[in-house]
Formats: structure tokens, C-alpha cells, sequence
């Protein structure tokens, strides 16, 4: 068959126009159909999207003073695919770094995209570290805008402050609790390099700007923490306990003034610190009160008018067989008042303290002053302590538990309810937050007191009080705790140690004293407790010999530093030999 010259034309026109159609259709699809995708692949060459950090808030205490905050730095980060040579950058970042050279090359080779170098990188350091990239015309490289938190106080309130991670993520204490407020809201902006690797400023994208994290203003006073801070430093040194923590606190609003906790560590340096050193042993730490859980005992049974302050108890001359068991006084006393079993701190007469009481009732009051539950307070890691219910208590537990035993409780909880004493009954929710503000000072929110319940009436309050003023007295358990000018009321506490074994460990004791001042106006309620204190004899391992003059020298300075005027009748010296630690007890 031959093939005219007309066919020819038409055959080709066809096989042009099939040609240009299969190119007209690879062209829509490509354009149309695959625009998103293609599109997706160009920007990932050339278009990222940077995060815009928000710098973290600063943690400051009652009067402003920066307790945490942010040294400026930047981030170094690689993009694999701008690097043209691995090998040529690796020995520049690793000097300049400080890095492993081995592992700076195992980032820079390959393709991903964005690895990151070094966080909280000094800006001296970049700085420097730029100008040599520039010099050697090498790319790949960038920065981003970073902080360094650091803690201007290094060790001081390491347990109330926490830390944050490599993320800037808080990880324990107010770091971790006020998170949501402190870490702010990252920003983003979306930018195109070139083939060169720099950004094509002409087509930067869609940008948000941060949001910086808020401050937050603690009810810490540094003043009075830094008074706490020595003398919980000197009884270290001076009787070596295995823990030790003392808390201030004022009793109407239930502010933290000061906490401290031995053992601690310096929160710049955390990365050294040990497990047993990073416990807040205020909140997390349980014991047995001992005797300062007499208060509640009495104030129970005043409370119910089951007695009254001059009632007389009968201490059997100081052991008592109930329930085929003894209970011991350290001093064999016969009939008693009320007060004096405070002021005594006779075991047999807050057993039968508890006894007029009940038992169901009695429980009812020990849960009404906190203990069982939380505090409430802003801090992680808060425990409810151990208050079992009647229904699980021995024949004998109604006569333990009133002088401290049989229970857990905190640090924390134990000052709670002498605050209860101070404030006229009342439970309040201890704070160690005060106020939120924005980085340019406009308030956000304030953290206003709470009572939780009236626990005892004021009149009960103010009997007890009464008591308490006893026991800081030549009468009482307490003398040493006396500060010359005020009239202070306290309760001291000896308990022998809990062997987390079973039982008790033998000649270890937790000594502590709770206390107010000034009596008639409480500014502050504090608590001192010390964890196996070595004395140089064991008659000299009470509450009232070792913690209660730490609580003196505590409160005279805090009185001081607070301006409290003292009372004139009050300010003559004490005769020498007027208080004698000799009759201090065990309690």
C-alpha cells in the first residue's frame, strides 16, 4: 500500500498532536492535581518552620528579689543538607563547642534537616563561632534565640524553687507547679533559604511572635529565709542529724515565709545533687510528732467542754497500766490542771484527755486540723500523711495517738495546726504563691488566704494559748525557747524514731518545738525539727534542749528584722540561773 504524500501529513499531524496532548495532560496533572504535593517537596528544600522561643517568667520572692531567671543565649542547630563538607566543620564546632568530635560528625552527616548542636549556648560564644563560619564561608549552620535559667542564690530555697530541664520544662517545686504560668507560649516563623543556604528575607512567611511566660511573686521573704537558712546551717553543724527541716509561716494568711531542708543541694549545679538531697522533706517527709500533737489532744477535749483549763487530771504518779500495757511520764506527777498537762507534757493526762473525748470523736478532731489530707499548698509531691480511723486502732491506741504516736504527719502539717492555735482556730490553706504578673508588671492575679474550716472556737484557741505560754516558761519544757522582750507560746516534741522496718530505732529520736510569737498578736508561727541529732549525751536529745533554742535564735532576729515592738516589762534581763534546761523532759 502506498502512502500519499496527503496520508504522510496526516499521520504526522496526528502523532504531533498525540505528543503535544500526553505533554498538555503531564502538564495539568503536574500543576493541578500534584501542585500540593510537589509544592510540599520544593518548600521542605528550601522553606522550615522556626520556632520563636518565649523567654520563661521569673520566679521573685515578697519584696521583688529574683529568685530564678534567665541569662540570654542561643540554640546551634544544623541542617545536614546545606553542608557541603562534615569534615571541614566538624574539628571548628567541636573546639568552639566544646562537643565530642565523633558525635558532631555523626549530626552533621546525612540529610536531616534540622539536629540540634547545643542548647544555652553563651552569646559570646556564638558570636564568636559565627565570625569563624563566615571566615571559612561555611554554611549549615544556625542559630536560635535561647536562655539560661539560672538561680542567683544557688543553694537557698533549692527545694521550694525546683529546676527546669533542656526544654525549659519546670521539674519539681514552683518550677514544676507553676508551670502552665511561667513557660509562655512559643511563636513561629516560617522562612526560605536560598541555594546558599541564607534567608531569602523578601519571602518570609507567616509569623507569630511569643508570648513570654508570667512571673511569680512567692510569699518567701529572702530576709527571714536567709535567718532560717543559718541556723538550720549551724545546727547542722553542731549536732549532725540525719535530716532537719524548719518552717515559718504567718498564721492569719497562711503566707510561707521561709522553708528550709537539710540535706540540699545547689540547684545550678543539680546535675551532681542526690536523690536524698532533692526531697522537699516538708511536704514529702512523714514522722511522729510526738509530743506537739498534744495540742490537738487538749484542744479536743476543751473544745467539747469535756474539761476545762483548771480541771485537775490524775497522772498516777507517772505510770498508768491501760489495756494491759504502761504509760510512762518522764517525771511522775499526781494530780494536775489541763494546762499543766501542756505545760508538763505528761502522756497519762493527754491519754486521758482523749478518753473523756472518745475515740470516734477524738479522730473527728485530728481530721478537722488537717492531718490526713493535704495542705493545699503550691508545691509537687505532697503527701496526706497516716491517720487510721478508730476502726483499726489497738486497745491501746486511744492512749498513744494522743501523745503523737501512731500517726504520720508532715512537717508541713504540724505547723498548720499550731497556726490553727495562733489565728483563733482557724485552718488555713498554707501558700507559698503570692501573685502572678505579666513581664511588664500588670497584676493577673493574686492568691487571696483561705479558711478551710473553723476547728475550734477562739475561746479554746486562746485556753490553749494560754498553756503554751507555760510551757516557754521555768514551768514548762520549753524555757530555752524564750526570746527577752516577747511572750512566746510553744510546744516541744520528742518521739522516737520509726524504724521503717517494724518498730522503733533504738536512742534516735525526732526532737522538735512549734511555736508563735508575739503571743498576744501572732506575727509568725515556725517550726524546727531535727531527724537523729547526735548529742553529746542522751539526756540532752529533747525538744526542749536542742530544737527549742534554735527556734529562739530563729524568732529573736525574725523580731527584729519584722520591727515587732517588745513589751518594757518584759526587756529586764534574765537572772543568771532563772531558766534552767535541767527540767527540761523528753517531750
Amino acid at each position: 500500500m502506498k502512502w500519499n504524500s496527503r496520508t504522510r501529513c496526516a499521520l504526522v499531524g496526528l502523532a504531533f498532536a498525540g505528543l503535544f496532548s500526553a505533554f498538555s495532560f503531564r502538564l495539568v496533572h503536574l500543576q493541578m492535581i500534584k501542585h500540593d504535593e510537589y509544592a510540599g517537596l520544593a518548600a521542605e528544600k528550601h522553606v522550615y518552620k522556626q520556632t520563636i522561643y518565649a523567654e520563661r517568667g521569673s520566679i521573685l520572692d515578697a519584696n521583688g528579689e529574683v529568685l530564678a531567671d534567665n541569662i540570654p543565649g542561643e540554640t546551634i542547630v544544623a541542617d545536614a543538607t546545606h553542608i557541603a563538607d562534615p569534615a571541614e566543620l566538624t574539628p571548628l564546632l567541636a573546639e568552639t563547642l566544646q562537643l565530642p568530635p565523633e558525635e558532631l560528625s555523626e549530626k552533621l552527616t546525612g540529610d536531616r534537616r534540622y539536629v540540634v548542636l547545643k542548647r544555652e549556648v553563651p552569646l559570646a560564644a556564638t558570636a564568636a563561632l559565627k565570625k569563624k563560619l563566615l571566615a571559612g564561608k561555611l554554611r549549615g549552620i544556625y542559630f536560635e534565640r535561647d536562655s539560661t535559667r539560672v538561680y542567683p542564690n544557688g543553694s537557698m530555697l533549692c527545694h521550694v524553687i525546683g529546676f527546669t530541664d533542656f526544654e525549659h520544662r519546670g521539674i519539681q517545686g514552683v518550677e514544676a507547679s507553676m508551670e502552665d504560668y511561667l513557660h509562655g507560649e512559643d511563636g513561629y516563623r516560617f522562612i526560605e533559604h536560598n541555594r546558599a543556604g541564607q534567608e531569602i528575607v523578601l519571602y518570609r512567611g507567616q509569623e507569630r511572635a511569643p508570648r513570654d511566660g508570667h512571673r511569680v511573686h512567692l510569699t518567701i521573704d529572702l530576709n527571714l529565709q536567709n535567718i532560717v537558712e543559718n541556723e538550720i546551717d549551724a545546727a547542722v553543724r553542731e549536732y549532725r542529724p540525719e535530716k532537719a527541716t524548719i518552717i515559718l509561716m504567718r498564721p492569719d494568711t497562711g503566707e510561707i515565709l521561709a522553708m528550709a531542708n537539710r540535706p540540699h543541694y545547689d540547684i545550678n549545679q543539680r546535675a551532681d545533687a542526690k536523690p536524698e538531697e532533692m526531697k522537699n522533706r516538708a511536704v514529702i517527709d512523714m514522722m511522729e510528732p510526738g509530743s506537739t500533737f498534744k495540742i490537738v489532744t487538749a484542744a479536743a477535749a476543751l473544745n467539747e467542754r469535756k474539761v476545762s483549763p483548771d480541771s485537775t487530771i490524775f497522772c498516777e504518779n507517772g505510770v498508768w497500766n491501760f489495756g494491759g500495757r504502761a504509760l510512762h511520764d518522764h517525771h511522775g506527777y499526781g494530780a494536775i490542771t489541763v494546762q499543766d498537762v501542756l505545760v508538763k507534757s505528761s502522756n497519762i493526762g493527754a491519754a486521758k484527755l482523749a478518753l473523756s473525748v472518745g475515740e470516734q470523736k477524738f479522730y473527728e478532731y485530728i481530721r478537722r486540723f488537717g492531718f490526713g489530707e493535704r495542705t493545699g499548698i503550691e508545691l509537687p509531691g505532697e503527701i496526706p500523711g497516716v491517720i487510721r480511723p478508730p476502726a483499726s486502732w489497738s486497745k491501746i491506741s486511744i492512749t498513744r495517738i494522743p501523745m503523737g504516736h501512731e500517726v504520720g504527719v508532715t512537717p508541713l502539717q504540724m505547723t498548720v495546726a499550731m497556726a490553727a492555735i495562733a489565728n483563733g482556730g482557724k485552718l488555713v490553706t498554707p501558700r507559698i504563691v503570692k501573685s502572678i504578673t505579666k513581664a511588664n508588671g500588670e497584676s493577673l492575679s493574686t492568691f487571696a488566704p483561705t479558711v478551710l474550716r473553723q476547728v475550734i472556737s477562739p475561746q479554746t484557741a486562746q485556753q490553749i494559748g494560754t498553756a503554751l505560754r507555760g510551757v516557754v516558761s521555768d514551768r514548762g519544757t520549753a524555757a530555752s525557747a524564750a526570746v527577752p522582750g516577747f511572750m512566746i507560746c510553744g510546744k516541744t516534741g520528742t518521739a522516737q524514731k520509726v524504724d521503717p522496718k517494724g518498730g522503733y530505732e533504738q536512742g534516735k529520736y525526732v526532737v522538735s518545738f512549734s511555736g508563735y510569737m508575739p503571743a498576744e498578736d501572732p506575727q509568725f508561727v515556725a517550726l524546727v525539727t531535727l531527724d537523729d541529732a547526735k548529742t553529746k549525751s542522751p539526756e540532752l536529745n529533747y525538744g526542749g534542749t536542742v530544737a527549742a533554742p534554735i527556734f529562739s535564735r530563729i524568732a529573736e532576729k525574725a523580731a527584729r528584722y519584722l520591727d515587732l515592738e517588745p513589751h518594757e516589762e518584759l526587756s529586764k534581763p534574765v537572772r543568771a540561773g532563772q531558766i534552767a534546761l535541767t527540767n527540761a523532759t523528753r517531750h
